[in-house]
């Protein structure tokens, strides 16, 4: 590992471990209330396939809205170009959760990050696999390289139980004609989705694809085109946090993507991937820690795309 990055992950943890926390909990999911408010860790793998990692990064935990990247990538691999008559790509400007502007754009979702826009390429992978379920969780255990990867039935579950605008976003996409399968059956396997759990390291070494023009690390097996992973970041970088998308491009300057689970993943394509997790979201429902040392990283390391 290049000395200096160590030294700078390092030193970025060691300042924002000690500031005050203003984030909460994301409670309205009932088991992502249960995680313990003080974890803290970061992992960073660079394209050369060193790594290097800190704090709480071998521990998992849900990767929640992360996971939207990842079908994304796989539902690209099948539609290509035609993938964007179902969804947009412009920042949204309202909740992850609104069902404001489906109505004004006639059930397409404004982009594929936000929670409607996720809903439609669980559909798109539905129509286009035999079990979107099972093929999609070998496709992340390929990436990531983790053969035992599984569904949380338990955040799942939770979501399930507690999911109710996700099912009016769906029923309201589908009444709109965006929705081709049953929603009973788009909303299980996008709840299902929503669960997985990971930790930093192994979060950082999955996206990695993504900063190696669409080429996974360990074996250099193409995953999607170098223009596709161009496409995708370049949506991480306008739409990868929700309504805080704009400030992170300011303050940070990396493609990324937030969940609710505390995690955050973002990328310098062709340096580094990295991966933070603190579960104390701030207002906008991204990690406050980890918006934090992101920010810390690529002030002092003067690493942006910018």
């Amino acid at each position: 590992m290049n000395s200096d990055y160590t030294q700078i992950i390092e030193n970025a943890y060691k300042f924002v471990k000690p500031i005050k926390d203003h984030g909460k909990l994301a409670t309205y999911i009932p088991e992502l209330a249960n995680v313990n408010p003080d974890k803290f860790g970061v992992h960073i793998t660079k394209i050369d396939g060193n790594n290097f990692g800190i704090g709480d990064h071998l521990e998992k935990f849900s990767i929640q809205s992360i996971a939207k990247v990842l079908s994304l990538s796989l539902a690209v691999k099948f539609l290509g170009e035609r993938i964007w008559t179902r969804i947009d790509v412009e920042p949204s400007g309202t909740k992850f959760d609104s069902l404001l502007l489906l109505e004004t754009y006639k059930g397409i979702p404004r982009n594929p990050f936000i929670n409607s826009g996720a809903i439609v390429i669980c559909d798109i992978l539905i129509t286009h696999l035999e079990n979107a379920r099972e093929e999609f969780l070998e496709f992340v255990r390929d990436l990531s390289d983790i053969p035992d990867l599984n569904y949380s039935d338990d955040i799942a579950d939770s979501e399930k139980a507690t999911g109710y605008r996700n099912v009016a976003l769906c029923n309201f996409i589908k009444s709109l004609g965006n929705i081709k399968n049953d929603p009973a059956e788009v909303l299980d396997f996008y709840f299902d989705m929503c669960s997985l759990e990971m930790n930093c390291e192994q979060v950082s070494r999955s996206f990695s694809f993504l900063a190696n023009g669409g080429r996974k690390l360990s074996d250099g097996k193409r995953i999607i085109t170098s223009s596709q992973a161009k496409r995708i970041n370049a949506l991480m970088l306008t739409c990868g946090f929700y309504d805080e998308s704009g400030e992170f491009a300011f303050k940070v300057g990396l493609p990324g993507k937030s969940g609710v689970g505390g995690g955050i993943v973002a990328l310098y394509p062709n340096n580094f991937t990295i991966a933070v997790w603190s579960p104390k979201l701030n207002s906008n429902g991204n990690s406050f820690k980890g918006m934090k040392l992101l920010e810390t990283v690529t002030t002092h390391s003067e690493m942006s795309i910018f």
